[in-house]
């Protein structure tokens, strides 16, 4: 719930809750008990004021700057009070906010506070306690010069002398037939100033007045009264910008939510009206993939669906002065997705009835595919959560057997199936590629090469029908995050790098390489016959299709030879690599043959001793020479990065 001192400063044109606020109502979450605990040494008053600081990124997404302790005290600097945040791992200074009369703070959900400092730079705090919100929040509304400021611009602009808190700020007209014209042009008219805005707000609340315009919009309906209805439809689109959280409860609620889109249909620059509720109530389906018993969990998922139809489909693209007015419905669709996936997470029958089906051999496609689709939302719910709340998220997948499930889903032939399984994935690798890893060297122990989840996932790559490869490029994305050792841990007993390179090459490197290793054997290429040519070397028939595959491939065995020195050495040497990748200098795609280039470049820049060997004792610089004199005078990209290979060798 959004609360406002009794006085607030004048702010911008636009309301400044952001459009994700890091709590969730009814669940705060901000910083959870088992980290509380962990903080050494704190007396009540250092957890009172424990919060963590929150800045809106461009994306319209809180990025958490750490937890720490808030204070206010007097800046000279800043010549004025100012909010201050010092970490609690060190005591750097993690905020330093001088409390601006000019600013519009905000309070929601008792441990929330949100404001913004310039424009498109939103900050926010989120208290462990709501005492300690409470206190901050007396100091920021009870500032002498915020006071005085505040009283400057209420005389000067509104006129209007300071109210008590129980009484209407703005004098309502009769919620009547006759009226409607009258309460769209006072809605319309506060917009611009945020103080009025809030005074209309409070006004609305408090004396249930949606209702009654709902009630009036009925009428106005039966009664086929356009003008009415066009009145209705400026009302509830400006109500709705008034982003207030409190009047979202009433609008988007059972009871009220059918009229408040009954209301959105009737654009006045629309010739004929829009069939919303039509299109809500009969053709939208609510897909169960197992029977939601959770009434409120239930009546959370239709809400949510609702609203975001609100957001998406009927409200007009804001203009650049009003993309912030609904930032508060942003916000309401955060928190409920927030809520549903935390919901669901504790219904641990549910999910493991939903993974039973998933894994069932019994299942029918269609249904497999809503199993696997329900997933792939979940998890796409789930990247609202906060970090802690995500990782317990991710771990109750892992402990009912997401990692076996998927395993099973992107063998199978429905593309469909395959495309939402690897979006799972990739969440899975995201959060954790360590824990997938764990997992596979686990399978390692039990099953054949060939069923390893890895290399189901390297054939579902290879295997691509897509013509530009846009699967194959994303599960290259994911093999390349999981063989990276800058994301693997290392303790005292063990080390995950080595153990699962030694894994990875052993098991699923031969996997990597077949396409390459096919497309360059000496059965499938043919000599070149072209007279005078200085080709020596094989040319490889490969279509535009493999060409990018084997590319794709190249990319990731570069990255090895980066990253893994010794294990993709031994290969390189005992498959005699280098030559088979050579092979394909001679390839009608320019990037191919950059590829193999690229690939060539990176070994020879380590400066290792048993490279620099190999490559000579090979010959192996004859069918870069070739390629070269192949290409003539031509002065392009190949023949500019044949040279600059030399000349680093010359160097």
């Amino acid at each position: 719930m959004t609360r406002h001192g009794k006085r607030r400063a004048k702010g911008p044109a636009v309301p400044l809750s952001g459009p994700a606020a890091p709590l969730a109502p009814r669940r705060p979450r901000s910083i959870a008990p088992a980290e509380a605990e962990r903080a050494r040494g704190c007396t009540m008053s250092d957890t009172r004021r424990r919060v963590k600081v929150y800045t809106l990124n461009e994306d319209r997404q809180w990025d958490d700057r750490g937890t720490g302790h808030v204070s206010s005290s007097y800046v000279e600097r800043l010549k004025g009070m100012s909010l201050l945040v010092r970490a609690e791992s060190d005591g750097s200074l993690l905020l330093e906010s001088k409390i601006n009369p000019n600013t519009a703070y905000q309070k929601q959900q008792d441990t929330l506070i949100v404001w913004s400092e310039a424009e498109n730079y939103d900050l926010a705090l989120s208290f462990q306690e709501k005492a300690g919100c409470d206190e901050i929040w007396e100091k920021i509304c009870q500032d002498p010069s915020v006071e005085v400021t505040q009283d400057l611009i209420e005389s000067e602009e509104e006129h209007i002398e300071e109210m008590p808190e129980t009484s209407p700020l703005i004098d309502l007209p009769t919620c009547e037939l006759n009226k409607l014209e009258e309460i769209a042009d006072l809605v319309t008219s506060v917009l611009s100033s945020p103080i009025r805005r809030e005074k209309l707000a409070l006004a609305l609340e408090n004396e249930g007045y949606i209702k009654k315009l709902l009630q009036l919009f009925q009428v106005c309906e039966n009664l086929e009264n356009t003008e009415g209805l066009h009145h209705l439809y400026e009302i509830i689109r400006g109500i709705l910008f008034l982003n207030k959280a409190t009047l979202f409860e009433v609008m988007f609620s059972d009871e009220c939510i059918m009229d408040v889109v009954g209301c959105l249909e009737y654009d006045p620059s629309l010739a004929q009206p829009k069939r919303h509720r039509e299109f809500l109530t009969k053709t939208a389906k609510f897909k169960e993939v197992i029977p939601i018993t959770d009434s409120e969990l239930r009546q959370k998922i239709h809400q949510t669906y609702r609203v975001q139809y609100i957001q998406d489909i009927i409200l007009p693209t804001p203009s650049v002065f009003e993309e912030n007015f609904l930032s508060t419905l942003t916000s309401f669709i955060f928190f409920n997705k927030v809520e549903i996936v935390s919901m669901l997470q504790e219904d641990e029958k549910f999910l493991s009835e939903v993974f039973a089906q998933l894994t069932d051999e019994a299942t029918d496609d269609d249904k497999r595919c809503e199993l696997v689709n329900f997933f792939k939302e979940f998890c796409a719910f789930s990247q609202t959560l906060q970090p802690q709340n995500r990782d317990a998220f991710f771990k109750t997948l892992a402990k009912l057997g997401i990692l076996p499930a998927l395993e099973i889903v992107m063998g199978m032939d429905d593309l469909q199936v395959r495309s939402a399984a690897t979006d799972i994935f990739s969440y899975l690798v995201e959060f954790s590629p360590s824990m997938v890893r764990e997992f596979v060297m686990q399978e390692a122990q039990q099953s054949d090469d060939d069923i390893l989840l890895i290399n189901v996932v390297i054939e579902q790559m290879i295997c691509d029908t897509d013509p530009e490869l846009g699967g194959a490029v994303q599960l290259m994305g994911l093999l390349r995050t999981l063989i990276d050792p800058e994301n693997m841990l290392a303790t005292a007993n063990k080390t995950e790098k080595s153990e699962f390179l030694n894994f990875f090459y052993n098991h699923c490197m031969h996997v990597l390489t077949a396409p390459l290793l096919a497309n360059t054997s000496e059965d499938k290429c043919e000599k070149d016959a072209v007279v005078g040519s200085t080709k020596s070397n094989t040319i490889c028939p490969d279509n535009y299709q493999t060409a990018q595959l084997l590319a794709l491939i190249l990319e990731l065995l570069t990255f090895c030879v980066e990253h893994h020195t010794y294990h993709i050495k031994n290969y390189i040497m005992n498959k005699d690599l280098l030559r088979r990748v050579l092979v394909l200098m001679n390839s009608k795609h320019t990037f191919l043959a950059l590829c193999a280039l690229r690939f060539m470049r990176r070994i020879i820049g380590l400066k290792d001793e048993f490279y620099n060997r190999y490559i000579t004792k090979g010959n192996l610089f004859e069918p870069v020479i070739n390629a070269l004199l192949d290409n003539g005078t031509r002065y392009n990209l190949l023949n500019s990065a044949v040279i600059e290979l030399f000349e680093f060798i010359r160097v």
